[in-house]
């Protein structure tokens, strides 16, 4: 890693070395006053080890003027700018991405985050996408985004159970497009832990005031929904909860808990948030043993911080690595029509898939309202079965991809390709997806 950021900097004419007794990369090291131009950090935890640098490209100095920088009193801090180079971050970072896979050898993949800050927020706390030639929210949906409302008696049927337990569906909160096909089929995604969310992601319609306590018998209910939907396959997600201690977690397993407890044959599948990565918290979800554990990444690297900026892109890996760690199934979901481009999807189909995701989904994004982040593109059925082809050439044991599909669309389907098992045959047609 030092020796990368070395070479890079010798790239734009600065001498740079390793300073004896000193961590990190430095200029001057033959004068009597080196400066320090790039901390590098590494961390072992649980015998993991973490590692990071942060080059100075172009900071505002002053700063450094009023801290002692990495504890060194008697040392000083340095740019590239401030030795006299004149560069852009997006150049430095591709130099050093060419020389980092110099000498870790082929096949480095390169992802890129934003390059610049998100614009004014269009709603409290989230931040604009950086999309060229957005389309207008008037503007009309293509043929193949367009679904045919069906309230007939099973949407009914499911409308009732719901409103009679006083449950919410994530079918209702986040305006899918598949509610009439999914209710019509006796198919609904509960979501707990209340209908108000902590955080106010850029794409979803879910209410972000402040939420109340949680409802203690909430999960029984859920249980009962599921008995008397009859349903095989159970979905349940929920809001993010960062106002509670353990983030929500304890909600799913009670839920999970609860399902099983009325309806020992049925599959419960989970979509959870990332309850901050937080280890026990996920532990216990992870210890209710859900038959699926689905997390979203939602988006690529590069749009995270505008699209859910209250959550992080590597956090989300971390907290499907330890599901698939806790030997559970995973399962992840990557929305398009953002401004992202084939290639950064396949970056996060790989990314999904090296930390051992089973199952993953991808459906193009509807703007729900003018305070939402824009429509950069629709993408086309035939586009997205390429999208789907990529998934299935990096080995996922499920894609599930299409222009509606959303996260828990055909979800027996996935969790029975993923499990190497038949579909329940009981009660397909009251099946949660």
């Amino acid at each position: 890693m030092t020796g990368s950021v070395i070479r890079a900097l010798a790239d734009f004419g600065i001498s740079a070395a390793r300073l004896e007794g000193y961590p990190g990369v430095w200029v001057g090291t033959h004068s009597d006053r080196p400066s320090k131009i790039a901390a590098v950090g590494i961390r072992i935890t649980r015998e993991r080890s973490m590692h990071g640098f942060a080059l100075n490209v172009d900071p505002d100095m002053e700063m450094f003027a009023r801290i002692v920088p990495c504890g060194i009193a008697d040392r000083p801090v340095t740019s590239m700018a401030s030795e006299g180079v004149d560069v852009s971050i997006r150049e430095v970072a591709t130099a050093l991405a060419d020389h980092a896979a110099r000498a870790w050898g082929p096949g480095l993949d390169q992802a890129e985050a934003a390059w610049s800050a998100p614009e004014a927020p269009a709603r409290p706390t989230a931040g604009r996408a950086d999309v060229a030639g957005a389309l207008a929210l008037s503007e009309r949906k293509p043929e193949w985004l367009r679904v045919k409302a069906d309230l007939g008696p099973e949407y009914r049927r499911v409308r009732s159970v719901m409103r009679s337990l006083d449950l919410v569906t994530v079918c209702e909160e986040a305006g899918c497009p598949n509610i009439f096909e999914c209710w019509a089929d006796g198919t609904a995604t509960f979501m707990i832990n209340g209908e108000r969310c902590t955080r106010a992601c850029g794409f979803c319609l879910v209410d972000t005031r402040r939420p109340g306590p949680p409802d203690p018998d909430e999960p029984a209910r859920v249980a009962r929904a599921a008995a008397r939907l009859g349903l095989a396959h159970v979905v349940v997600t929920a809001v993010a909860r960062d106002d509670l201690a353990d983030g929500g977690a304890g909600g799913f397993a009670a839920t999970v808990d609860e399902i099983r407890r009325l309806r020992p044959g049925a599959r419960v599948e989970v979509l959870i948030p990332d309850c901050k990565g937080d280890p026990a918290s996920l532990e216990v979800v992870f210890a209710a043993r859900p038959d699926v554990l689905n997390h979203n990444l939602e988006t690529v690297l590069r749009l995270q911080r505008a699209v859910r900026p209250s959550a992080s892109y590597a956090r989300s890996l971390a907290v499907l690595a330890r599901a698939k760690a806790a030997g559970l199934t995973t399962k992840s979901g990557i929305i398009l029509g953002l401004g992202e481009t084939p290639a950064e999807v396949g970056q996060a189909l790989s990314d999904l898939r090296a930390v051992g995701v089973d199952i993953v989904t991808m459906g193009q994004y509807l703007r729900p309202t003018a305070a939402h982040l824009p429509v950069a593109r629709w993408w086309t059925p035939a586009e997205i079965d390429e999208l789907a082809e990529v998934g299935r050439g990096l080995g996922f044991a499920h894609v599930e991809a299409s222009p509606l599909t959303r996260s828990s669309y055909h979800a027996r389907r996935g969790a029975a390709a993923a499990s190497g098992a038949a579909e329940p045959v009981a009660l397909l047609s009251r099946s949660a997806g």
